[in-house]
């Protein structure tokens, strides 16, 4: 395994980091396709094992159950100052006022209940998960300034939001003295690539890590067309309202991946992650991961060193898409 400072941090991150959406327990919330606890931790075990130390989790996934796991696994087979843990602040936990959101109350509460699930004593990259349309800015940047100085969280981060948004938090932060964002997860992935346009841009400007979400697209580059579905491309909405519209056009990015993969001889995802790995400030693609193997392909893409010609070819089929998942 490589590793990489956080953008223009010191804190040093695996090249992969293992995203924990797909674990949790089944039935408290919107996925059902997650690995209870023994799945989960075979997984993480063998990350572990492989060197990566960087493990991007929510609270909101499976209802808290996401952060339970990992926070017991970490502490069974990692010492705690040599991992670093990431975890996300906005969506609801439960029905009722004050719930959601980057109010300052919301913050601070969410904060104190991921630290008690993770059994840990700090959050090493405290993300917010989208934009509060509904908080001001300001209010947002000091609850988490406030975390920071309270030595809860050491890191803060944000997620899927337009750049001129991120500029302007990040702005805010240095008037007024405040602790301010070093990386961004944005959604980008050889099949969506509208973040090159602005936000993109911006972090390599200004030294801000990116640490993509979805880098193989729900799967759909990890297989050739044609190829039998997970249950995650079967059944998750969200992936799919984010992709189907614009499969046909696709199709011609995917089999240059299977062409590419074919005569480097590993595996697709390898392959889509390696073109990742090669863009400037990024520091590691959150990977899903449901199976040991998953894991033992992404690492792999760490040491996969493509051409000017090998990335010129898997980028030249591209065409310009909606925005997703920036709100």
């Amino acid at each position: 395994m490589n590793y990489i400072k956080l953008g223009r941090t010191g804190l040093d991150v695996s090249r992969i980091c293992l995203g924990c959406m797909g674990f949790g327990e089944r039935g408290t919330w919107i996925h059902d396709w997650v690995l209870e606890e023994d799945a989960a931790r075979a997984v993480i075990r063998r990350a572990l094992e492989m060197g990566i130390n960087f493990f991007d989790t929510a609270n909101v996934y499976s209802g808290g159950t996401s952060e339970q796991f990992l926070g017991r696994t970490l502490k069974d087979y990692a010492s705690r100052d040599e991992v670093v843990i990431a975890t996300k602040v906005y969506f609801p936990m439960k029905e009722g006022p004050n719930t959601r959101g980057l109010s300052r109350k919301h913050i601070l509460d969410a904060a104190d209940a991921s630290l008690k699930r993770l059994g840990t004593d700090y959050i090493d990259l405290y993300i917010i998960h989208r934009w509060d349309c509904q908080t001001p800015i300001e209010e947002t940047m000091e609850a988490l300034d406030s975390l920071v100085r309270a030595g809860k969280v050491r890191y803060l981060g944000a997620s899927a939001m337009y750049a001129w948004q991120f500029q302007k938090a990040r702005n805010i932060s240095c008037q007024h003295g405040w602790h301010s964002f070093v990386s961004m997860q944005n959604h980008w992935n050889l099949l969506y690539r509208e973040d090159e346009r602005e936000m993109v841009p911006y972090c390599v400007d200004s030294g801000v890590a990116l640490t993509p979400y979805s880098p193989l697209a729900s799967g759909r580059l990890a297989r050739a067309p044609g190829e039998q579905a997970t249950a995650r491309l079967s059944s998750d909405a969200v992936a799919r309202e984010k992709y189907e519209k614009t499969a046909q056009q696709d199709v011609g990015i995917i089999l240059r991946v299977q062409m590419l993969a074919q005569r480097y001889g590993v595996p697709m995802s390898s392959i889509a992650l390696a073109w990742l790995l090669s863009r400037p400030m990024l520091a590691a693609p959150v990977i899903g991961a449901t199976k040991v193997k998953h894991v033992e392909d992404a690492v792999r893409a760490v040491e996969i060193k493509l051409t000017a010609q090998d990335t010129a070819f898997l980028e030249e089929p591209y065409v310009p898409h909606a925005v997703v998942g920036a709100l």
